[in-house]
């Protein structure tokens, strides 16, 4: 699932490309039963609404909340995309082929787009410059709705969201609180927890951790105050690197011009089962367990839970 580092690479390349464009038309595929009389595209009555009301606005901005991309469009409605497990925007030409009726859309340019795991077009939005927006999707999980720009913080898709831990507000001390709220949750569940702090999810869980020197099982109540510290730099540090290496690609998740980012070709924990622990001064093996119901990788020497 792409996570804030994945999610602000979009938003970052949303801003470039699409502020400014009108939208002339509007198109999805999705249509469950299962989503019948939601307030997301999924239903098609739902999505009817929905496209008359977006049809001839422009975008004035887009931003992130949590795992969710803002796009803000005049007279204030923001659509509201959660990529969930497999979504990713994507911008550029493409061209409609009526006779493939499964996956109608063609990316034509940049080339990027053309990647396989680019192919899965569920929505899909036309701009007054001749280019789209395409939400490239294969497990149709992804989430697309409407709220009003008013109601960023008070709508049912985005309450409940914990801060933001790369905002400036975000300390040390506000971390420890919040961290804190969940003393009896094992540590890496509780960091993936969104009602606590937003954004982080498995890789980069496991990646803070590693920096850290955590156990993943380790009850929040038995982390030292040592060890928060080094924790919180740690998710800094590591999300802050996300965004700068374009987001992780280990899975389906590429850029808006259809590109991997390369955070994963420098995981020290995530996916790297049965490796030698590269930490300096450490002769550890990276191991994977499950834990609530996700893959999860530690070093089995530096990460070594408590004996409290």
């Amino acid at each position: 699932m792409p996570e804030l580092p994945e999610v602000q690479t979009t938003v970052n390349g949303l801003q470039e490309h699409i502020v400014g464009l009108t939208i002339v038309d509007v198109w999805s595929n999705y249509n469950s039963p299962y989503f019948k009389g939601s307030d997301t595209i999924k239903d098609r009555a739902y999505f009817s609404q929905f496209k008359k009301t977006i049809l001839g606005k422009k975008v004035i901005s887009v931003h992130r909340r949590a795992k969710n991309i803002l796009i803000n469009l005049e007279h204030g409605d923001t659509i509201l995309v959660h990529m969930k497990m497999t979504g990713h925007l994507l911008y550029g030409t493409y061209r409609f082929n009526t006779s493939n009726t499964k996956d109608p859309w063609e990316a034509i340019e940049p080339e990027a787009l053309k990647d396989p795991f680019n192919a899965y077009i569920r929505f899909m939005l036309s701009f007054s410059n001749k280019k789209n927006l395409a939400l490239s999707d294969v497990r149709k999980f992804a989430k697309v709705t409407l709220i009003p720009s008013h109601e960023k913080t008070t709508s049912l898709h985005l309450e409940r969201i914990g801060p933001e831990p790369l905002e400036d507000t975000f300390t040390q001390k506000v971390f420890e609180e919040r961290i804190l709220l969940r003393p009896h949750g094992k540590i890496k569940q509780v960091l993936m927890d969104q009602s606590i702090i937003a954004g982080i999810g498995n890789i980069y869980a496991d990646e803070s951790l590693w920096r850290a020197g955590i156990h993943p099982q380790e009850p929040v109540e038995n982390v030292t105050t040592k060890q928060l510290t080094d924790l919180f730099k740690a998710i800094k540090q590591t999300l802050a690197k996300g965004i700068d290496f374009g987001g992780d690609s280990t899975s389906d998740y590429r850029n808006v011009l259809g590109e991997k980012g390369s955070f994963h070709e420098g995981h020290h924990a995530y996916q790297r089962t049965g490796t030698p622990c590269d930490k300096k001064g450490c002769n550890g093996t990276i191991v994977r367990i499950v834990l609530g119901g996700r893959g999860t990788h530690f070093c089995d020497t530096h990460q070594k839970l408590s004996k409290v």
